[in-house]
C-alpha cells in the first residue's frame, strides 16, 4: 500500500502575489511559502501519492520528473515535521 498525503484540517493557505502563507490553528504557527510550495499544498487538498505531487508540478511548471522530485521530496518532508501535512497508509 502506498503513503498518500494531505493538508492538516488545521491550516489554512492564503496566496500572497506568488507566494503563499500558512497559518497552523493548532500549533498558531506561520510559514511563508514559495509559489511551488503553495502549488504543493493545494494539490494535497485532499489525498494524493508522491506521485500524483511530482506529477503536478511537472504539469505546472517546465521541470524534469527528477528535479520536481527533489524538490517535492524535500517540502512534503519538512511539512510532514511541522504538521502541515499528514501521512496516510
Amino acid at each position: 500500500m502506498s503513503v498518500h498525503y494531505k493538508q492538516h484540517p488545521e491550516i489554512r493557505l492564503t496566496e500572497v502575489e506568488d507566494e503563499g502563507v500558512v497559518l497552523h490553528l493548532g500549533t498558531r504557527r506561520y510559514f511563508s511559502v514559495t509559489e511551488t510550495g503553495l502549488t504543493i499544498l493545494k494539490t494535497l487538498e485532499k489525498p494524493k501519492t508522491f506521485d500524483d505531487v511530482v506529477k503536478a508540478l511537472v504539469d505546472e511548471y517546465e521541470v524534469s520528473e527528477d528535479e520536481a522530485a527533489s524538490s517535492a521530496r524535500e517540502f512534503v518532508d519538512k511539512c510532514v515535521e511541522a504538521k502541515l501535512l499528514l501521512e496516510e497508509e
